[in-house]
Parts: C-alpha cells; structure tokens; sequence
C-alpha cells in the first residue's frame, strides 16, 4: 500500500540548490543566498499537516520514500528511505538527506540524491521564479 502528500511551493531568485547532502522546502516566504538546499519557499504545507497514515508508513524502516520535484516542464525523483525516528513534526520545512540523521524536519533518509544533484534545468526554473510541486509517495 503507498501513501501520498503533495506540496506546493514558489521558485526564486536565491534557489541555487548546491547543498551536496540535504535538499529543503520551507514555508519561509523568503530565501537568502546562504539557503543552499532550499528548492522552494512559501509551501502550501509542512511535515505537521501530513496524514498519520502517510507518517506511519515512513516510520518503517523498509520503507521506500520517492520525491518527485516537478517545475514547468522539468521534472526530477530521488528516491530514499523511512525511518523510524521520523516524526513530522516542523510546522516550517522539510528536509530530505543522504546520510541517516533525523530532526523534526526530516521526510525521507538515505536519499540517493541532494540538491546539488538536480538537473540544472530543474533548478533554474526554480531560480526563474517557476512554481514548484513535490510530490511525496511511500511505499
């Protein structure tokens, strides 16, 4: 059984995405230079306003947790895991990782991808101001 959430969120000028480990998405209506890892800003919706049913899937480990960013006509998955640890509790972001560490902020662990993995592409559309869709299934 697979479970969904939908975010949606604005591109903009400071969206760089070159973190090598971390990719964001924040409720923040604003991004400095320094955000590194945030793809999109004003989401419609943070990890506290997804379904239990959604946040209990992701807390087995097994789990597989896909991310799919699209912008335009740009689109691009990473693929990570659940954890057990994951708690959906930031009312203001969500993180996706590499590595294995989990905060109130994290949605997915052992990403095989970060920010500075995404098509350019993807990226400057975001830069460009594109609106933003993460789509979020775990199966």
């Amino acid at each position: 059984m697979s479970f969904e959430e939908i975010v949606r969120a604005s591109g903009h000028e400071n969206v760089r995405a070159e973190h090598a480990s971390t990719f964001e998405v924040t409720t923040d209506d604003w991004l400095t230079p320094a955000g590194d890892c945030i793809l999109g800003i004003e989401a419609d919706r943070a990890p506290a306003d997804f379904d239990p049913a959604f946040v209990a899937a992701c807390r087995e480990r097994e789990a597989t947790i896909t991310a799919r960013f699209e912008a335009g006509d740009r689109a691009e998955t990473v693929e990570g895991s659940g954890h057990p640890d994951l708690s959906f509790e930031s009312d203001r972001s969500l993180v996706g990782r590499t590595s294995d560490y989990v905060d109130d902020r994290t949605v997915l662990v052992d990403a095989d991808r970060a920010a500075g993995d995404l098509d350019r592409a993807l990226v400057s559309a975001l830069s460009e101001g594109e609106s933003l869709e993460l789509r979020l299934v775990v199966e």
